[in-house]
């Protein structure tokens, strides 16, 4: 991932949030968060604090990729129309496209039916992969034995 990182908030002793100075730091899901209460009460979140993001493209229906988002990202998505992920690998937020150029355009948030997951459909500009390709998914199809529906 070549996209340039936000710096992710910690909780200060006051409960405001402040920037983080050490890459250490695991996401922080202050008590009185940044999502909607509803949103927030409905989001499944692994042991780090984080949901899966998928990213689709908006009007062809191409999965690009898959992010980490926690409720800071998720919120920073939900409200400035850029996609902002969390990495876990750097411990920071990123915005696509922010040194790339790649950027993805929100179009929709979804949350899926169990709240561990969510559909972020987007306007790509440019790859989607930070290998170049369109989506991660370029070119790395598995063999599998197929089904159909009887």
């Amino acid at each position: 991932m070549s996209e340039q990182p936000t710096p992710a908030p910690t909780a200060g002793s006051d409960g405001s949030q402040v920037p983080s100075s050490s890459a250490e730091s695991a996401p922080a899901t202050p008590a009185a968060g940044p999502l909607p209460a509803e949103v927030a009460a409905a989001l499944k979140r692994d042991a780090a604090g984080l949901v899966a993001a998928v990213v689709q493209q908006f009007d062809t229906n191409e999965v690009l990729m898959l992010g980490w988002m926690d409720d800071e990202a998720l919120h920073r998505t939900m409200t400035t129309g850029r996609v902002t992920f969390y990495s876990r690998s750097r411990q920071e937020y990123w915005r696509k496209g922010d040194t790339s150029g790649h950027v993805q355009w929100v179009k929709s948030v979804a949350m899926d039916c169990d709240g561990d997951a969510l559909l972020v459909r987007v306007d790509q500009v440019g790859a989607a992969c930070h290998t170049g390709t369109r989506t991660c998914f370029d070119g790395r199809g598995l063999t599998v034995v197929t089904g159909q529906a009887s």
